[in-house]
């Protein structure tokens, strides 16, 4: 969204390129929030962005649909027909052409070939996925409510990195907000366990301490944290591990990793086996020039032989250095191109109401760590900048107004 609002401002606003979005959303919500679009903390009718509106505001084009084919001959994507709720076809395959293209698609959840995952299993990718999700969860807590469901709320969530621990922190926090709305629910009605394949919860996060005080407070709020444990099936009711233990679940997360979406697989380029396109660290693809990528989507290579992580930093970064190498070839096709090196600025993670943790410029001495209102104020500044950036100074600071009066005036949840 940096990256496009920036060449479409620079570039298409003033007539030097002609720039299209494409996307199989009409709208954005940031990715890090989605765990609470799923609780209904986050109102995404207050949060979302229309790309259709933005665009028009920010000199870019936007086309709804899926990639599914790409033809370099011809300099050519193809987008996947688009049907509404009914199966009704609102647009046939489309054809788009392109001088440069830029992958910034992203990651899916990586499910390991794991028996069930696929079928049993709920993530957290994409907007569409929290919302159902959402509708899923409200449903067993009113009929937990009206005593149609009898027993505890039981949930197993897959993978304890920042979705699974904030989900589980989020599942607490909306049990408690919803016995404040009158429902008729015990404060002992969750029974949440946190699955890890690795020795401990956080494990991105760079101090031992910080990861020990991440799983203390889950523990404290009554989270079942099960570490050093591996899932080898899912079932509709039930998460079996490596171990031979049966956990049982009314509703299974996968939170366990993340690869990029198959499609790239099949697009004649260069991928790993995780389906990321090999990139040079200018952000330029190895099989072709013209093709550029950026995110979860690419494997970046950096000097030391490692490769990019995972994470949204990096993402944000190297697309905003994209788009000053697009900038440049525009000017000049032989120009240089800027490296992308990464540098940890840090890490965090939010447990709803309960506490948030973080480590700050992790790539000096270590960094700083932080807990509490301090970090709570960091974390949420995130978002904040996400917005002025989206909007501009102006039109975002009244965006982030508006948003602080409607955390006031409506309830906590979205219960509809």
């Amino acid at each position: 969204m940096e990256l496009v609002k920036k060449l479409g401002n620079k570039l298409g606003k003033k007539g030097r390129a002609q720039i299209t979005l494409v996307d199989v959303s009409s709208h954005h919500i940031w990715k890090p929030l989605l765990h609470e679009l799923a609780t209904g903390s986050l109102d995404e009718g207050v949060n979302a962005i229309d790309y259709q509106v933005h665009g028009a505001h920010n000199g870019y084009l936007f086309q709804q649909g899926a990639l599914t084919g790409l033809n370099r001959n011809t300099q050519t994507i193809t987008l996947a027909p688009l049907y509404n709720s009914n199966g009704a076809t609102v647009l046939t395959e489309l054809e788009l052409e392109y001088d440069y293209l830029v992958l910034g698609i992203g990651a899916v959840s990586n499910d390991f070939g794991i028996d069930g995952v696929k079928q049993h299993a709920y993530s957290l990718d994409l907007t569409s996925q929290a919302m159902t999700l959402r509708e899923r969860i409200q449903h067993q807590f009113m009929q937990h409510a009206n005593g149609q469901r009898q027993g505890q709320m039981k949930m197993a969530i897959v993978g304890a990195g920042a979705t699974g621990v904030e989900m589980a922190a989020e599942m607490h926090h909306m049990a408690h907000a919803l016995k404040g709305y009158g429902y008729n629910i015990d404060e002992q009605l969750l029974q949440i366990t946190l699955i890890e394949a690795s020795d401990s919860v956080m494990p991105a996060l760079p101090k031992s301490t910080l990861r020990q005080s991440v799983h203390d407070k889950l523990l404290e709020i009554g989270v079942s944290v099960r570490t050093n444990t591996i899932v080898t099936q899912v079932n509709p009711h039930s998460v079996h591990t490596k171990n031979g233990e049966s956990i049982d679940t009314d509703l299974t997360l996968w939170a366990a990793g993340v690869k990029a979406p198959e499609v790239l697989a099949s697009l004649g380029l260069k991928v790993n086996r995780n389906n990321q396109l090999l990139v040079a660290d200018n952000g330029q693809s190895h099989s072709d020039a013209r093709i550029f990528a950026f995110g979860d989507c690419a494997a970046v290579p950096q000097n030391d032989g490692s490769f990019l992580p995972p994470r949204g930093q990096t993402a944000r970064q190297m697309a905003l250095l994209v788009g000053d190498n697009l900038m440049a070839l525009l000017r000049n096709p032989q120009a240089p191109l800027k490296r992308y090196v990464y540098k940890d600025l840090g890490s965090f993670v939010n447990l709803a109401r309960f506490t948030t943790v973080g480590n700050m410029f992790s790539h000096w001495c270590g960094g700083l760590q932080v807990a509490g209102a301090p970090a709570r104020l960091v974390y949420a500044s995130l978002y904040r900048r996400h917005l002025l950036t989206m909007h501009g100074p102006i039109k975002g600071s009244l965006m982030l107004l508006s948003c602080g009066i409607q955390s006031w005036l409506r309830p906590q949840l979205k219960l509809w």
